[in-house]
């Protein structure tokens, strides 16, 4: 039997919080480890409880959820973010995608679509409520760089040159102090941006780039 998917909910409203989280406690593969009132709560939190995927509300008090989304996947790789929100604003949705989450769903959502919405997360799948699909589609494409190395981070693309030298996990973490957990969580998502299966494969687009970009 697969582990459960464990779940972190921030939202402010107590009620709303206590409803999305007793709807997602009853499905059998959902656990909910922890909720939280505000982004800066969530991200301590998500560092203590390490969730598979965090549930985060926009419009928060302090830390809104973009920010708590752009520090929590910067902090916390391997949890994944969906943003639960009642804003149908594609300028909204595009910036949570761009500070790093990986679902964007409506409050007035059913609650069959947020589960289907948090295992598409876990899976490392994006998602988006059907309502607002076509348009963040339509501007992703738009806006899709050619080069796919352009969709690491510095420090994602640090990591990469480090790979691509022939440096374990370990070798890695001790050369730019990160855990060699974390070091993996940030492989896995290289590999995922790269859209390859294997750390060879990913030193070698790597490569390739860079013999054709010496200057860079």
């Amino acid at each position: 039997m697969s582990e459960r998917i464990g779940i972190l909910v921030a939202d402010d409203h107590p009620m709303f919080r206590e409803g999305v989280a007793h709807s997602l406690a009853a499905e059998p593969d959902f656990t909910v480890i922890g909720q939280a009132a505000s982004g800066e709560e969530a991200l301590r939190l998500a560092l203590d409880l390490l969730p598979d995927v965090v549930l985060l509300d926009i419009a928060m008090p302090g830390w809104n959820g973009l920010v708590a989304a752009e520090k929590i996947a910067t902090a916390c790789p391997a949890t994944k973010i969906v943003m639960l929100t009642m804003f149908e604003d594609e300028d909204k949705l595009l910036a949570a995608f761009k500070a790093g989450a990986r679902g964007y769903v409506l409050k007035g959502a059913s609650a069959s679509e947020l589960a289907v919405a948090v295992r598409a997360a876990a899976k490392g799948e994006v998602y988006v409520s059907p309502s607002l699909a076509a348009g963040i589609l339509v501007a992703l494409t738009r806006s899709r760089p050619t080069d796919p190395l352009e969709e690491l981070t510095t420090r994602e693309s640090e990591i990469l040159t480090l790979v691509g030298q022939g440096l374990t996990n370990r070798e890695i973490g001790d050369r730019i102090h990160l855990s060699e957990k974390t070091v993996k969580h940030y492989i896995t998502n290289i590999l995922e941006k790269l859209q390859v299966r294997s750390r060879v494969e990913a030193a070698l687009i790597a490569a390739r780039h860079d013999s054709r970009h010496p200057s860079k």
